[in-house]
């Protein structure tokens, strides 16, 4: 008997699993056993036919493979190439030590990729360390840059036998440079990070709107929430799909991560400097947002593709009032938890939540033009779709005048982005490890220092607008972020007021 590693896939977490073989005289044929499914239970014909291109010849004897343990469920055709090299080497001296194998096989014996290879591997090297895995050579560049392993890359069943059966090769299927996208890089605070400069959309294009795009900065400088009203056509959606491009930078494993959500949705694995960027449609369903599935496997959803970085709902008041509350728990908490009957999966969901909305059904409400034809009814009834307690997690609100002929655009996502930047190194040097958005309550009392003037205000405030204990501390959160770009090392005055300007009413 024979055996190597491979691993699957339950929800967002890879176990190991054990490939094991057995040749043994009796009538000929090919099982997997194990609880193999259905895309494995295929492999068989896949397995045959590549095994074919090698001039194997199958023996008349029963041949079995196991996967071990038969408990856990197992998916993905990324066994193939695990499989059809216990069936090739089986009679051979060869030992297959700690390595991990994965690849699907092509029926003239090529290796491909499959999306599941890449957060498998991920997740693995976050737990083991010195991993070595064997992939198709064709993601190997993309395997190479994962921390705690080595990856060697094969294009084909022949070229893996040769790896196993001739050392002396394995030296040239080694990864040895990582992607490129980590070899331009910068250090903060004794981490790596990976700056933007791509500016493909820029604040530039907006002309006017000063107010707004303060808020923009404010927003991503700290990881706040943020709420854009005004009429059809102002800049809403303009400024927030501007919004990425002046983000603080993503840390490696940040990428990493990305990455791995993308792969799970089924969606390019590509690195990206870019931060995640998610708008589903105001008629999305609730599973595809928040995630969902069958029993036997939760599916990943947009709130937690967004991870590290942006969701955003345009038309916000036309989603569901099902999504809208569902949202609450995911603001607050920085997770969204799908539990079916065979599986709970937790996601993380730490992003900007940006979202935009007309001030009335017919959007004309603000105008200084057009008049709008709502009733005092219309108004109220369009506004109460959006809840208290929601409302309540927009740390940033504001109210978007309409533009002027006469407006100039003031400041580039450049410009933006080199002061969101100093702010964002000031927060990794003062030792946090969350934004301040996102900062719990004991790290609000440690970094959120105000001088007497910021205190008094901030207390008056809460007595005056009847401020629950989340709406103090998301001021708190605000008026440090505003303190952090203007360089101050604590709260005044005029950053506690500024932060109240930004809180809807």
């Amino acid at each position: 008997m024979k055996r190597l590693l491979c691993a699957t896939l339950d929800a967002n977490t890879a176990h190991s699993v054990e490939v094991e073989s057995t040749f043994v005289r009796a009538l000929p044929s090919f099982s997997i056993v194990g609880l193999a499914q259905q895309s494995i239970q295929e492999s068989r014909d896949r397995i045959k036919a590549a095994l074919g291109s090698v001039n194997f010849n199958f023996p008349s004897q029963k041949i079995t493979i196991n996967l071990s343990p038969s408990d856990l469920p197992k998916s993905g055709s990324h066994f193939d190439l695990g499989v059809a090299l216990l069936i090739a080497l089986q009679k051979s001296n060869v030992h297959f030590e700690d390595f991990y194998c994965f690849g699907e096989l092509g029926l003239g014996g090529s290796v491909k990729s499959t999306v599941s290879i890449f957060p498998i591997i991920l997740s693995l090297a976050s737990r083991f360390e010195n991993l070595r895995v064997v992939v198709p050579r064709e993601s190997l560049e993309i395997m190479a840059s994962i921390p705690n392993i080595k990856a060697y890359g094969v294009e084909s069943l022949e070229e893996a036998i040769e790896f196993f059966t001739n050392v002396e090769c394995r030296d040239e299927k080694e990864a040895k440079t990582s992607h490129e996208l980590f070899q331009n890089s910068m250090q903060i605070a004794g981490k790596t990070y990976i700056l933007n400069d791509n500016f493909m959309l820029d604040f530039a294009d907006i002309k006017g709107q000063v107010h707004a795009k303060e808020a923009m900065m404010i927003a991503s400088a700290g990881m706040h929430n943020v709420l854009l009203e005004g009429s059809p056509g102002c800049g809403k959606s303009m400024s927030i799909k501007r919004l990425l491009y002046i983000m603080p930078p993503l840390e490696v494993s940040e990428i990493l991560q990305n990455a791995a959500n993308n792969s799970l949705g089924g969606e390019n694995t590509a690195f990206s400097k870019l931060r995640p960027f998610r708008a589903p449609h105001h008629t999305s369903s609730r599973p595809s947002i928040f995630g969902g599935g069958s029993s036997f496997g939760a599916k990943i959803g947009e709130v937690a593709l967004a991870h590290n970085g942006i969701l955003f709902f345009d038309e916000f008041p036309h989603f569901s009032k099902d999504v809208l509350e569902s949202l609450r728990e995911p603001l607050e908490d920085g997770r969204v938890l799908i539990s079916r009957v065979n599986s709970k999966v937790c996601y993380d969901t730490k992003f900007i939540f940006a979202a935009a909305q007309n001030p009335c059904p017919c959007g004309n409400l603000f105008s200084n033009v057009k008049p709008c034809k709502c009733s005092d009814t219309d108004i109220l009834r369009y506004k109460a779709r959006i809840s208290a307690p929601l409302l309540d997690r927009i740390d940033i609100y504001v109210q978007m005048d309409e533009s002027g002929i006469d407006d100039a655009s003031d400041m580039t996502s450049k410009q933006m982005q080199e002061k969101v930047l100093r702010a964002f190194c000031t927060q990794k040097e003062r030792g946090q490890n969350e934004l301040n958005g996102k900062m719990d309550d004991g790290a609000i009392e440690r970094f959120c220092v105000m001088n007497d003037e910021a205190d008094g205000i901030l207390k008056s405030a809460a007595a005056r607008f009847g401020l629950s204990h989340r709406g103090i501390g998301k001021l708190k959160r605000v008026a440090r972020t505003i303190a952090d770009l203007d360089g101050a090392e604590t709260i005044g005055k005029t950053h506690m007021l500024k932060s109240l300007s930004f809180r809807h009413r």
